[in-house]
């Protein structure tokens, strides 16, 4: 309601310009890339001038008290964002804009607890609600921009993907968003996030995993789960930490997604796996892919070893006088279960109840074209046409964005090498062969497959049949990796 107390904040926000676009306008270049490193120290230099904006900002994302007398500072106590204490305005929650990942706008605000810093001194407490950051914007960033009708966001938090899930920038539209979570706080928050943001309609549901929803299905599923694989014992932070072993929760997920989609229904998640020794962990978490029945992309982003992972979530929870106790009790369980490393990366799942399932499982660490959610589909359609295809299949083109590379020494007749690159997507590059590359320089749609693959025969002077049958060998993995498109 425009007449609420949320209300009057959100009109204070937007006259202030409280956004990403306005606060990054206000700090510059240097002191927003302190702030996106968590330093504040340049951002508080560059907020000392007293307007709305610069009180919005020292208070709600910088956490510092400002001097109590602003306008909407009834408001903002009444709506218990922030209190006064001995002529201050001190900040009770983290109040942060959100911004579409197009880029195309303001999308809102997100309320959660106040953020641990460096340096703080107040350790993150097992029921925190943790706000938005750059996970979730990487998971925000991978889900598809189809349009669907019913959506649900498992685990909420604080409500940051429901907000990406409405953003009117991308084509998406749900009718209706459902949002979970097993912690009664964050459920408050993000009701609190939703109001504030003007996004109305949530179905807010208590509960883990799918058991809130569990005789309904969803035309898009969207996590960012607890997937922290944290030693047994010691605290447990609810919106990391699932309480199961290993990496169990993040398996949970995607095994029991399938039974919650729609036919052409798609899952999206974050997840960490165990790298075991003696296990290649492709095997294993394909594994999950292939027990879930569905289609499945899993791309692993990075992998940090045992001792990068414990440190990087004992700075996450502002861990300090247990540090050195649990981080021996983090190395302990790794070396206890073998692993070598733990991997992050993305799931993507796509129900398809005709055909068998097509999974790939691939390490990708290098830049990608962003936001992937505007081409996740075309990838899942390449993994599941590759395996029908055949040379008899029809015609193919040249995917848009796809250069030839020849590598070999200057002035040589041949190339020691040729290589195909992705300028645009995923931006993969492959090493082919001649008839291939041949292949690719004709495929433009508008001629069948075999009459070039004899074309291209004749003029390397190759067998017909074996330049068949080495395309067939080929050709499937360089249309699964999106090179080559079904015209």
């Amino acid at each position: 309601m425009p007449d609420s107390v949320l209300g009057r904040v959100r009109a204070a926000f937007l006259d202030a310009d409280y956004t990403v676009a306005g606060v990054r306008a206000l700090l510059g270049p240097v002191a927003g890339g302190a702030l996106a490193r968590d330093q504040i120290v340049p951002a508080l230099r560059g907020t000392s001038g007293g307007t709305d904006l610069e009180r919005f900002v020292r208070l709600f994302w910088l956490q510092v008290p400002v001097p109590s007398g602003g306008a909407a500072d009834a408001d903002l106590v009444a709506a218990g964002l922030a209190e006064h204490e001995n002529g201050e305005l001190r900040p009770l929650l983290h109040v942060e804009p959100l911004e579409s990942v197009t880029g195309a706008g303001h999308l809102g605000w997100t309320v959660s607890d106040l953020k641990a810093r460096p340096g703080a001194g107040r350790p993150v407490g097992p029921d925190h609600v943790v706000g938005a950051g750059g996970a979730s914007a990487s998971l925000a960033r991978l889900v598809v921009h189809s349009p669907v009708d019913k959506v649900l966001d498992l685990g909420t938090g604080c409500g940051v993907q429901a907000l990406h899930l409405a953003d009117p920038a991308i084509g998406r539209r749900p009718a209706r968003i459902t949002a979970t979570d097993v912690h009664p706080r964050a459920l408050r928050l993000a009701a609190t996030s939703f109001e504030l943001s003007a996004l109305d309609g949530v179905e807010l549901l208590r509960g883990s995993l799918f058991e809130p929803v569990k005789d309904r299905r969803f035309d898009l599923i969207v996590s960012n789960p607890p997937f922290v694989v944290a030693p047994p014992g010691g605290p447990r932070r609810t919106y990391r930490e699932s309480g199961l072993e290993g990496d169990d929760f993040c398996r949970l997920l995607v095994t029991s997604a399938r039974d919650r989609l729609t036919d052409g229904g798609r899952c999206h998640l974050l997840a960490n796996w165990l790298n075991v020794e003696g296990e290649g962990w492709e095997e294993r978490v394909g594994g999950w892919a292939e027990a879930s029945g569905c289609d499945a992309w899993i791309v692993q982003r990075d992998v940090q070893d045992p001792a990068e992972y414990a440190e990087l979530w004992l700075r996450d929870a502002a861990e300090t006088d247990a540090y050195a106790g649990r981080y021996e009790a983090w190395l302990d369980e790794f070396e206890r279960r073998k692993v070598t490393g733990v991997g992050f990366g993305w799931i993507t799942l796509r129900r398809r109840d005709e055909g068998r399932p097509a999974v790939r499982v691939e390490d990708l660490r290098h830049a990608v074209q962003e936001p992937v959610g505007a081409y996740v589909d075309n990838v899942l359609d390449a993994l599941a046409e590759a395996p029908r295809f055949s040379t008899a299949w029809g015609k193919l083109s040249l995917a848009p964005g796809v250069i030839q590379e020849q590598i070999g020494p200057p002035g040589a007749p041949d190339p020691e090498r040729i290589l195909l690159r992705q300028t645009e997507g995923l931006r993969r590059a492959v090493g082919v062969g001649t008839i291939e590359a041949a292949l690719a320089g004709v495929c433009d749609g508008t001629l069948p497959l075999e009459p070039l693959l004899d074309a291209i025969a004749q003029l390397l002077d190759h067998d017909r049949a074996e330049v068949r049958a080495h395309a067939a060998a080929v050709l499937p993995e360089l249309i699964a990796d999106g090179f080559l498109v079904p015209a």
